[in-house]
């Protein structure tokens, strides 16, 4: 029954990937303006911090399965009005409330990972819930453009809505509570504020805010630079499925022992640096075989990183508070990837140097990190 959960991971972050290759030309479809279009692909990830914050204390109000439950039920029926949405305005409140709901669900599934983390002292839980993203991140694109390609785009969203139904109705016996009744009783808003004290919470934060922030400079430059090199956007597309194949590797083989060997905060600060190494390498890359080695160490970067960062926020909390620090956590998440998409082209425009600006950033996290551990001591 445990692993239901990690399938729910893939089921939620499927959601996401299914839809960046068509939500644009969709957009467009419907006569949005390119400004509208590209406030309809922010919007998801600008509710999706209200539904995190909303969500995590939820998670821990009224526990873990019940708000996963609601969670894919309600994405499940939002995502069926994308298909009678007319006009850009309209698809623009669609996508606001989908990241509301859309971000429900994250806090809650990994609340049930932390609880069980902790627990069982297992500590390739977390690697494992990398996996489940991989996978999605994976498949979600390749399933979105390969719907839209044999019918019409609105498949993709009745696909994705029955996907969540059904997960939902298994999730009812498959899904398990960590969290009891009595807890649950002691649970008030007013438990956030000390939460925003946690500094080992706070330097989790932060390093989930400076990885995606690495990530949507990526998603940003990447193509540029492919496309310098005279290769087309299918070589891009390809890149950005290397380095997550190379997470991968790393959460599901023996590779994984590193997360028993090392702490997380070490192997955090580890994966940042060996980030920016990355970063650096696109930078001076000329040729393909440069971008690709470069990809290559950003997936070992963030192998190291997403399972580290997120067992810290597990070991910084108890099953009172663990569903709204969850929340708080992925709201910088979904920050960072507001941050990293838009200041890059802004970056980039001013001084043309994205990839040297997340660099200076992976610098500067690594050693405030530092002075944040020091405060701790």
């Amino acid at each position: 029954m445990v692993k239901y959960i990690y399938f729910i991971i893939v089921v939620a972050f499927i959601d996401t990937f299914i839809q960046l290759p068509i939500i644009t030309p969709y957009a467009l479809s419907l006569g949005a303006s390119e400004v509208l279009t590209g406030l309809i692909v922010a919007i998801y990830s600008l509710s999706n911090v209200i539904g995190n914050i909303v969500g995590g204390h939820f998670v821990d109000r009224v526990g873990r399965k019940r708000v996963l439950i609601i969670g894919m039920v309600l994405v499940s029926i939002i995502l069926l009005f994308y298909p009678l949405v007319q006009t850009g305005e309209q698809l623009l409140i669609i996508r606001f409330l989908h990241g509301i709901a859309g971000g429900v669900l994250v806090p809650g599934a990994f609340a049930l990972i932390g609880d069980r983390s902790k627990q069982t002292e297992d500590e390739n839980s977390m690697a494992f819930a990398g996996a489940a993203i991989g996978i999605a991140a994976i498949l979600g694109p390749a399933l979105g453009g390969g719907l839209a390609a044999a019918g019409r785009i609105e498949y993709v969203f009745i696909f994705v809505a029955l996907l969540f139904l059904f997960s939902a109705l298994f999730g009812v016996k498959l899904i398990p509570e960590s969290i009891t009744h009595s807890e649950r009783g002691k649970i008030s808003v007013a438990t956030f504020i000390p939460l925003l004290k946690n500094n080992k919470l706070l330097q989790a934060c932060l390093i989930a805010f400076s990885l995606m922030v690495s990530n949507g400079t990526l998603a940003f430059a990447l193509p540029i630079i492919i496309e310098g090199m005279g290769y087309t956007s299918t070589a891009t597309g390809l890149l950005l499925s290397l380095y997550g194949v190379t997470a991968l590797i790393f959460f599901i083989t023996s590779l994984n022992r590193v997360y028993k060997r090392f702490l997380p905060r070490s192997l955090s600060i580890a994966g940042l640096i060996t980030i920016a190494s990355s970063m650096l390498l696109l930078s001076l890359a000329t040729n393909i075989v440069l971008a690709i080695g470069a990809m290559v160490v950003y997936g070992i970067g963030f192998a190291f990183i997403f399972p580290s960062m997120n067992q810290m926020v597990a070991n910084a909390t108890d099953e009172l508070n663990r569903g709204k620090a969850y929340g708080v956590f992925y709201a910088f998440f979904s920050v960072g990837v507001i941050t990293g998409s838009s200041s890059s082209g802004f970056i980039s425009q001013l001084f043309g140097l994205p990839f040297v600006f997340t660099i200076l950033l992976m610098v500067v996290v690594v050693f405030t990190l530092q002075l944040m551990n020091r405060k701790v001591l």
